[in-house]
């Protein structure tokens, strides 16, 4: 017996319907579920009785085999997320549009938990970017991580932001431009791709920095070393925001600075694919050969 936590998109009919699914099907085999408060609504199945943990988000992995993620990379971001912490693997059920870092289709979603619950599936180890923020004054504090990035952009929509990017306690260059992306190999795919930055295998371990439409004649990526530190910091006289994988976390002023390294946890995926990175990419973004 083991406890599977889940992960609904609330604004997915299709989803909400295979989140039914799966709960039966997890009673029926003795497997306890664990579910956010905001899900226990899209798992109602009126006369049936559900025995589901209503957890907050902090806690809906705690003891848990498995958490099962139903929507689209958003909803996956936010599992590997509130999964990281606890060491727990996430399969991702595809319902949003490209569906990049989730593994299965609805139609294997049953065959895909049983493979995670056997351990007959692979698990696969991505890397995380930890980021906190340091204060003009000097107080520091920790921001989150991110499985995709970190993004320090503008806070002002029509203007740019002058931003100050060192290395490894090392001033490189200061940008004026719409943000700086600080993503890990995952997230090479996601927006920093938007921003041409390069695409990394998933498996590799480094911190790639990407500007974002920077006005000036510099705008290459740079791609580091996993043990770098990148610092950007917020540069006179113009406001700034952070946000990782999309979530917006802090608002920025002149002076602040947001520190980028690699997590010391990093995201547990689900991977059932006996495709290399080369063939899913095709794949998910529709590359035919010549």
């Amino acid at each position: 017996m083991a406890t599977v936590a889940l992960i609904v998109h609330e604004m997915r009919d299709d989803a909400e319907t295979q989140a039914r699914a799966l709960a039966h099907w997890l009673a029926e085999r003795g497997h306890k579920l664990a579910i956010l408060a905001n899900n226990t609504d899209e798992l109602d199945t009126g006369a049936a009785s559900l025995d589901a943990m209503v957890r907050a988000p902090e806690e809906l992995a705690a003891d848990a085999a498995l958490v099962v993620s139903l929507g689209g990379d958003g909803s996956m971001l936010r599992a590997v997320d509130l999964a990281a912490p606890f060491g727990v693997p996430v399969l991702g059920v595809n319902f949003g549009q490209l569906g990049y870092l989730t593994e299965v289709e609805p139609a294997g979603m049953l065959d895909a938990v049983e493979a995670a619950l056997s351990r007959t599936a692979a698990i696969e180890e991505r890397m995380r970017v930890q980021v906190s923020v340091v204060r003009s004054d000097g107080s520091e504090f920790d921001a989150g991580h991110a499985l995709n990035e970190a993004l320090v952009e503008r806070g002002e929509s029509g203007r740019t932001v002058r931003l100050g990017l060192s290395i490894d306690n090392e001033f490189f260059l200061s940008y004026n431009a719409d943000g700086i992306i600080v993503a890990s190999p995952t997230g090479s795919t996601a927006y920093s791709m938007s921003a041409r930055g390069p695409i990394v295998a998933p498996g590799h371990q480094a911190l790639i920095v990407t500007a974002v439409s920077p006005h000036q004649l510099f705008d290459r990526s740079l791609v580091l070393r996993p043990d770098s530190t990148v610092e950007v910091e917020v540069l006179p006289n113009r406001n700034a925001s952070l946000s990782l994988d999309g979530r917006t976390a802090v608002d920025l002023e002149p002076g602040d600075r947001v520190v980028c390294r690699r997590s010391d946890v990093p995201g547990r995926i689900v991977s059932l694919r006996n495709a290399d990175f080369l063939t899913v990419l095709k794949t998910k973004f529709g590359l035919e050969d010549r």
